[in-house]
Formats: structure tokens, C-alpha cells, sequence
């Protein structure tokens, strides 16, 4: 990052309001050479530690322990603002949130205490290698230790994480074991091969475990070798679900801040139209899709809003949450999903409608945001949300949990 975007703070945010204006801060920063590090596609070193400083990576971790001590609501709204400066950080800290909370979802009241004050401590950057869409990595058992083996095609988060989560399979059971361990050990290699089209600074690429250890004990939600299940297990998905949305949105609230500076600033009115204006600004088609964008942005971040009532809901009372009020708040996550995609890509296009052929060029990087919600929005096919809406609309039939749903 250039020297620009270096700072300190002194202060930790106290409030809800207090941490948005924080990421906003951050956000600012990031924005400034956002579109040269994404040409670059350094490892983010100096994002994440950025994210450190400004205490961003410790907002859900216990206030006792130094942490934020805020809702998902405001995590949310975090990962919105920072996006909006460069998607790449708002994926990795929107993921980092999801395996800061994994503890609560399947961990034990012990192991979560104890996993909370050291990450909130010491500050840990979570990343996981969790893809379910490669095999399990398998799990055998020596001794009191578990070996996790295996290898995973995508691991968000990679080299800048401190910790990473793993998930395979108990050899010669269907059981299935969550672990926190150190991201650098010689048992895990990175792949360093993530080169999409967007999203390029998430260290999303491959990684190669072989062999590492986890003391049974640290086998999350486990005593005596035995997992109780519970609705609240299930949770993962729709929590990261409406992270991958406030994702899309926060980067096309970028995409229409940077676009309208363009043309306020640089895009030169139509010298052939019947009423040929002053400036592009005054332009009826220029104020009409402005209009018409940033009321679909306003209406998708309503969406997402509610969607996050509901999760809040259910985070009230983890132990007794009911698989219907799971159900009905993951439908509401997939309608939001769907809405913050179709809106993220109609406004990463539409924005060169009102700023012109000169907009195009590489060093002004309007392009980023399009490339960023293409290319993370094909994480699993939008056609399955709308049918998950459309299933409950039509049927009142509830997703039933998967890796997706």
C-alpha cells in the first residue's frame, strides 16, 4: 500500500456508529491506490495489518478481551463500508468474521471462552479452507492427536491469515471435525495459483495439508468423542450467505461514489442533443440513471438489513432456535443475495453509460468493480436462491441445510 494509506489509531470505537465511521476511515484509505494494487495483485500484508490497526478484526470479539463487542448487524455494515473501498479487503475481513464466530456455532462454552480471549488478544486474521465442493480432507486418529490430510482448491484468506479453519472427516465415519490451527506450519502450502478475473487480492488460491496435527481436544464441539447437534450448527451458511451480500453491495456503493466523482468532475456533456447542456451533471439521461441506481442500491440494502433482523433473532437464543425460524431467515438471505447481485452487476455496467468512452481507460479502474461481483457472485448459482425463494413463496417450503443453503 502507499504510504498514504499508513495509520494508527488511538482510540477503540465504542459504539455501532463509532465503528462504521471507523471503517469508513479505512475504506478512504484503501480506496486511494485500490485500483493500482489490484493491477499489481501483491499478497495484502499490509491491508490486513491495516485492518489490525484499526481494530476492525476484533469487532465480535469480547469486550472483557479487548474487542468490539458488536452484533452481526454492525459486522455487516462494516464489511459493506469496507468494500466499498476495495472488495478484495471486504471479503477477506467478512470471512474472517464468519470463522471468528465459528466457535460459537459448534465449539463447546469451554473451548469458545478459550479460543475468543486468545483470538481477540492476540488479534488473530482467520482464514479457512473449507470448499465443499473438493473431497473432504480426511481426519485419522493417532494417539490423542488428529491428522488432517487433503488438499482444497480454494482457501480465503491463505498466506495473511494467522489461523486457519479445516473440516474433514473422522476415517471410517461420517463425521465431521472443525479445528482452528496456526496457518504457518510446514503441514500447510499455500498454492499461490488464485489469478481471476476479480477479486484478486482475497489469497483465495489452493492449499495442500498434509498432516496436520490437532489435539483431540481442540476437535470443536466434541466431548468425549462424541458431537452434539444442534439447529444452531447450521447457521454458517446463512451468516456468510449475507456476507457475500453486503459484499456486492459495498462494492457497487463504490462503484457509483467513484463513477459519480468521475463525472462530476471529468465527463464532458453531449455536444449533439437537442438541448445541449453546461455540464454532464445537468443531463437528463446522466440524472436519471443516478437516480435509478441508487434507488436499487437503497432497496437492496434494505433487504440486506432485514435479512440481518432475522439472523440477530436467532443469535438471542442459539440453543432453542427452531429449524423454521432457521429456514425462513435463510430464504430471506437468498432473496437479499440475489438482489445485492443483480444490483451489483447492473450498476457495475450502467455506471459508463453516465461517464463515457474516457472512462474506460485502466488508470481510472471502473472496470474493478464489475470483475470483483462477477467474479465472487459465482460462488454458487444465483438460479438456486431464487428457486429457494421460490419454493417458500409458492410451497412455504423452508431450504433444508446444506454447504449452500
Amino acid at each position: 500500500m502507499t504510504t498514504s494509506a499508513q495509520h494508527t489509531w488511538t482510540t477503540t470505537p465504542t459504539t455501532p456508529g463509532q465503528w462504521l465511521d471507523r471503517a469508513r476511515e479505512v475504506a478512504a484509505l484503501l480506496a486511494v491506490d485500490a485500483v493500482a494494487r489490484d493491477r499489481a495483485g501483491a499478497t495484502p500484508y499490509a491491508e490486513v495489518a491495516l485492518l489490525k490497526d484499526a481494530g476492525l478484526v476484533t469487532l465480535l470479539g469480547p469486550v472483557g478481551h479487548g474487542g468490539g463487542g458488536q452484533d452481526w448487524t454492525t459486522a455487516y455494515r462494516v464489511i459493506r463500508e469496507v468494500s466499498a473501498g476495495d472488495g478484495s479487503i471486504g471479503q477477506l475481513l467478512g470471512y474472517h468474521y464468519l470463522w471468528a464466530w465459528a466457535a460459537r456455532l459448534v465449539a463447546t462454552p469451554a473451548q469458545i471462552a478459550a479460543v475468543e480471549e486468545q483470538a481477540t488478544r492476540e488479534r488473530w486474521f482467520y482464514g479457512g479452507a473449507v470448499n465443499p465442493r473438493d473431497h473432504d480432507l480426511v481426519i485419522t486418529r493417532e494417539g490423542d492427536d488428529l491428522v488432517f490430510t487433503g488438499r482444497k482448491s480454494f482457501s480465503t484468506g491463505g498466506k495473511v491469515s494467522d489461523v486457519t479453519v479445516l473440516e474433514g472427516v473422522l476415517e471410517g465415519t461420517d463425521d465431521h471435525v472443525f479445528a482452528i490451527v496456526p496457518s504457518h506450519q510446514t503441514a500447510i502450502v499455500f498454492d499461490d495459483d488464485w489469478d481471476n478475473l476479480g477479486q484478486r487480492l482475497t489469497e483465495s488460491g489452493g492449499v495442500e495439508v498434509r498432516g496436520v496435527r490437532v489435539p483431540w481436544a481442540q476437535a470443536a464441539g466434541y466431548v468425549d468423542g462424541k458431537f452434539l447437534p444442534r439447529v444452531y450448527n447450521t447457521l454458517n451458511v446463512p451468516l456468510i450467505q449475507l456476507v457475500f451480500a453486503n459484499l456486492y453491495l459495498g462494492i457497487a456503493k463504490g462503484a457509483l461514489t467513484t463513477a459519480a466523482a468521475y463525472t462530476r468532475d471529468r465527463t464532458r456533456p453531449w455536444p449533439y442533443a437537442l438541448d445541449v447542456k453546461g455540464s454532464a451533471v445537468e443531463e437528463f439521461p446522466v440524472l436519471e440513471t443516478y437516480g435509478d441506481l441508487q434507488a436499487k442500491l437503497w432497496a437492496a440494502e434494505a433487504l440486506a438489513e432485514r435479512a440481518a433482523e432475522l439472523i440477530e433473532a436467532i443469535n438471542t437464543h442459539p440453543d432453542t432456535v427452531t429449524e423454521r425460524e432457521r429456514g425462513e431467515a435463510a430464504v430471506v438471505v437468498a432473496a437479499a443475495k440475489q438482489r445485492a447481485i443483480d444490483t451489483g452487476l447492473e450498476i457495475g455496467t450502467r455506471v459508463f453509460d453516465v461517464t463515457g468512452a474516457r472512462a474506460t481507460a485502466n488508470t481510472v479502474g471502473l472496470d474493478i468493480f464489475w470483475r470483483n461481483i462477477r467474479t465472487h457472485s459465482l460462488h454458487d448459482p444465483t438460479a438456486h436462491k431464487r428457486a429457494e425463494v421460490g419454493r417458500y413463496a409458492l410451497l412455504g417450503e423452508i431450504p433444508q441445510p446444506t454447504w449452500y443453503t
